[in-house]
């Protein structure tokens, strides 16, 4: 089955072809830091993230960009609350988002331009602008001209008539049509500035992420994404004056993310019902959050609560029950399963997993093939014992890991040498109690309590947690 993406712009599934077989570049839009990221930033974080690991899973060399409006009126009226110039306000929270979204497991982009960076490419590009006759300059200003540009609309539906007689079109007299959005605002007291052909200023939303994508991708590029709210306006406008300035078609896929819901409200800062990330991440360990989220596909609107990720955290245990908990022993019906009852099971696991990941990178679908995949191995393992499970254990992990699960054994998990040791103590137990050898068990549990290892026997086998002692003696 070959990667089928849903396209935004013809609002179909079709068939992923990049330009350049075996690379793909990605250009993602990322967070004004003007406050500390919230559900919604990381939902959309998340599904790039997995996206990212899955082209790299199908062979692809990827090239991801996610950038940074580091310059925007936001940043501005907080850097004026608090005092801060607006590049402080900036950098903070820039360091605040890197640290959250490195702890719930985003792997960082391959390159995260910053907007202040980029000025002297966005002058180039607004000059190129100019000289196809599609932008114009008044007093300082300059505007990209709507109606200069055919297919304007196509990404979002909109109809232009329409778009012209609504109330969310910004009404300036100087602008030959109100559609018309700025490419470089003239400078204002109190605001960052920079100088161009036009006089001091700073540039428009939308100018940044066509600037800054073609620096780094090229004129014509992939996959573009972002969550559904940027679709219109500021996508639409990416298009128009990317496409104008190259006469080439700009991203060949987009990729939308769905938004974040409190009950049947978006999360925004605007309506004052976010969680921000730091909140979740101290209540909440990272692997549950991002199984919690990843159980909604991520086109559709995903409804947010803390429950959501309460449950998510009980299903984590029970995959890291299989993950470190030998068996405790017993009879199969009829005798011992043989091998391909595992292979069996990991044969359809996989397919289903990969199938699912590629059509649409459809999340849920592929969690459902590793929920059942733990099920089985949950029986095999108490009638037949771990060695029976060992090669579904370890596809179980490497399926999980490739949504960047199962990467822990919990917070504050044994290092890696202390695990292998452990590792073999509970096979050794385990071994000992198939034997009936009781003092034996209990003397390896007494040296897995030392290691800071609790050990529980239950009918559905044995369970093991990363307990180690703090403190004092």
């Amino acid at each position: 089955m070959s990667l089928r993406i849903y396209n935004s712009m013809t609002r179909e599934k079709e068939v992923f072809v990049p330009a350049v077989a075996g690379d793909v570049g990605v250009y993602v839009c990322g967070v004004t830091p003007y406050d500390l990221a919230h559900v919604g930033h990381a939902r959309s974080a998340l599904t790039f993230d997995v996206i990212r690991r899955h082209l790299r899973a199908l062979g692809y060399r990827v090239r991801f960009v996610r950038n940074y409006t580091d310059v925007d009126d936001k940043i501005i009226a907080r850097a004026a609350r608090t005092g801060e110039p607006p590049e402080a306000v900036a950098e903070r929270f820039i360091g605040a988002e890197r640290r959250d979204m490195g702890r719930l497991g985003i792997e960082a982009p391959d390159v995260e331009p910053r907007a202040t960076e980029h000025i002297p490419q966005m002058i180039v590009l607004i000059e190129r602008l100019l000289a196809t006759g599609v932008a114009y300059e008044v007093d300082g200003d300059v505007y990209f001209e709507v109606r200069r540009f055919p297919g304007y609309g196509r990404l979002s539906g909109r109809d232009l008539d329409a778009l012209r007689a609504g109330a969310r079109v910004e009404v300036d007299e100087r602008k030959r049509d109100p559609l018309d959005f700025a490419l470089w605002k003239a400078a204002k007291s109190g605001e960052p500035t920079w100088p161009s052909p036009w006089g001091l200023g700073r540039p428009g939303w939308h100018i940044e992420c066509s600037a800054m994508s073609i620096q780094y991708l090229g004129e014509s590029f992939d996959i573009h994404g972002g969550g559904q709210d940027l679709v219109f306006p500021h996508h639409e406008n990416e298009i128009a004056q990317s496409e104008s300035a190259t006469g080439r078609p700009f991203a060949r896929y987009w990729v939308h993310n769905g938004l974040v819901n409190v009950g049947t409200e978006k999360m925004s800062k605007s309506l004052g019902n976010v969680m921000t990330l730091e909140d979740l991440l101290a209540r909440h360990e990272p692997e549950a959050i991002r199984l919690g989220l990843l159980g909604t596909h991520y086109r559709h609107p995903l409804d947010f609560s803390p429950g959501r990720i309460e449950e998510a955290a009980r299903a984590l245990e029970r995959f890291r029950s299989l993950f470190g908990a030998p068996d405790r022993g017993g009879s199969w019906p009829g005798g011992e399963p043989t091998p391909e009852v595992v292979a069996g099971a990991v044969s359809a696991a996989e397919q289903r997993f990969r199938e699912a990941m590629d059509d649409d990178f459809n999340t849920p679908q592929a969690l459902a093939a590793l929920f059942d995949l733990a099920r089985t191995l949950q029986v095999v393992r108490g009638e037949a014992g771990a060695t029976a499970i060992a090669p579904g254990v370890a596809t179980l992990r490497r399926l999980g890991q490739a949504l960047g699960l199962f990467t822990s054994d919990g917070p504050g998990g044994p290092p890696e040498e202390i695990r292998t040791e452990i590792e073999r103590l509970l096979g050794l137990r385990a071994e000992a109690r198939r034997r009936r050898a009781w003092i034996e068990a209990d003397s390896l549990r007494a040296r897995l309590t030392a290691l800071g290892v609790s050990v529980e026997d239950t009918p559905a086998g044995t369970t093991w947690k990363w307990r180690p002692r703090t403190g004092g003696s």
